[in-house]
């Protein structure tokens, strides 16, 4: 059997096995309608509207309405603060005694680690919680115990423009090696950045992860121990420094400086020729009149046998003890109606296994199928672990001096791995 043929059995099955599981009633789970008293949730959610809008806003207040709705006594108050804020004021809430019932943020492991967080098995109802992409669901976990719930996902294929690519007579790389060619071919027709690489402070933890994948490498081993300066790790940053920075394939602007923000600008903008892109940028780009090409990102010799997912995460804090009430609204967000309102609005993925196979088979999704392809297998950051926060930083700071002219990966990665290594011992 196929390998795509094996995976749509796979989803099927999955899915069927939560749809049927859904009627259950779990004694102990939070499950939906029913009056849970006079109860106030508190919920702080980031900001997902690109363009300083209040979709994000719209989305939960309607929501919380048919929530309330179905569930008298219970009313949800909800907070929606930028993602340039959020993490950080939810320390501080929790940190000042008043912490939220329910927060949708980017990190959860430190408050797993205090004991803060209610388990997802406490909250969800068995086909709920087990309705999770497998990656998403374990990388949600903190010492074998889910904690974190993803809320929404993404993965990072290669972008490239069309009409560049035609121009240059320029075909979409497969491999490492072509990917150079391609660039090459760029650059001779007057592409201002052949290949965007940002590896500046706002995101490199992630586009170097995956460059660390498609060179069969990552930031842990098998063991989920640190191996930053791992053997392939370091020929994978060679390889960047030699082939495309040293051959000026990456623009104007060195990785080291170029965040995230600025290359997705310029790409939309016709003057990149590839990059890893963003369902986000999707929308952007073809706003501003540029055809979008998708490929798996190519590795050394050819597509990676994995790839870099993303998610954000929502949970539940123990501190108001408001243990039914967080169940039964967490377990509608949910609901495929939900999940599929978000993603769709907002160009992500879904985090469950029914949500994907509906948004799969439609064709108003049909340019998000190639990132829901390789979300099932996708390899997240290491989330789980408390040290990740500041190893990360770490990363985003320094990663981009490995690949400047005359630099020595290996002393690089060293660098950054010993000091991941002294943190994690130190927990």
């Amino acid at each position: 059997m196929d390998e795509a043929v094996e995976r749509r059995r796979f989803l099927g099955l999955t899915a069927a096995a939560a749809a049927l599981g859904l009627t259950a009633t779990v004694a102990g789970c939070g499950t939906l309608g029913g009056d849970s008293g006079d109860v106030t949730l508190k919920l702080v959610a980031a900001d997902y509207d690109l363009n300083g809008g209040d979709s994000t806003k719209k989305y939960w207040a309607d929501l919380v309405a048919a929530f309330e709705a179905k569930h008298p006594g219970v009313k949800v108050e909800v907070q929606v603060l930028s993602w340039d804020d959020v993490d950080r004021r939810v320390a501080e809430m929790v940190k000042d005694g008043e912490a939220p019932d329910i927060a949708q943020i980017g990190a959860y492991s430190d408050y797993a680690a205090a004991g803060q967080l209610y388990a997802a098995e406490e909250l969800l109802s068995i086909p709920v919680q087990a309705n999770f992409l497998g990656p998403l669901a374990s990388a949600g976990a903190y010492k074998r115990t889910q904690y974190g719930m993803p809320f929404v996902a993404s993965t990072r294929p290669l972008f490239y423009n069309k009409a560049l690519f035609q121009e240059a007579g320029a075909k979409a790389p497969t491999t490492w090696d072509e990917l150079v060619e391609a660039a090459e071919k760029l650059k001779a027709k007057g592409v201002t950045t052949p290949f965007a690489l940002p590896l500046g402070p706002e995101e490199a933890q992630a586009e170097a992860l995956m460059w660390l994948l498609a060179g069969g490498g990552g930031w842990t081993d098998a063991s989920d121990r640190y191996a930053v300066d791992s053997e392939a790790n370091v020929r994978t940053f060679e390889w960047l420094r030699t082939h495309l920075v040293g051959k000026d394939l990456t623009g104007p602007i060195a990785p080291g400086k170029l965040n995230r923000k600025t290359a997705f600008a310029a790409f939309a903008s016709g003057e990149v020729g590839m990059l890893n892109g963003h369902p986000s940028l999707l929308k952007e780009a073809a706003k501003r009149g540029v055809q979008v090409g998708q490929v798996p990102l190519p590795g050394a010799e050819g597509t990676p046998r994995t790839s870099m997912g993303v998610a954000d995460w929502i949970m539940g804090f123990r501190q108001n003890g408001h243990h039914k009430e967080i169940g039964d609204f967490l377990n509608f967000v949910f609901s495929d109606e939900n999940v599929l309102k978000f993603a769709g609005d907002n160009d992500l993925l879904p985090a469950t296994v029914t949500a994907s196979t509906r948004m799969e088979t439609d064709p108003e999704h049909e340019n998000l199928r190639v990132f829901l392809k390789v979300l099932p297998d996708a390899q997240l950051p290491p989330v789980g672990k408390t040290s990740w926060a500041k190893v990360s930083e770490n990363i985003k700071q320094n990663i981009g001096k490995a690949v400047t002219p005359g630099a020595r990966p290996s002393e690089v990665l060293g660098r950054i791995g010993r000091d991941a290594t002294a943190l994690e011992n130190a927990e």
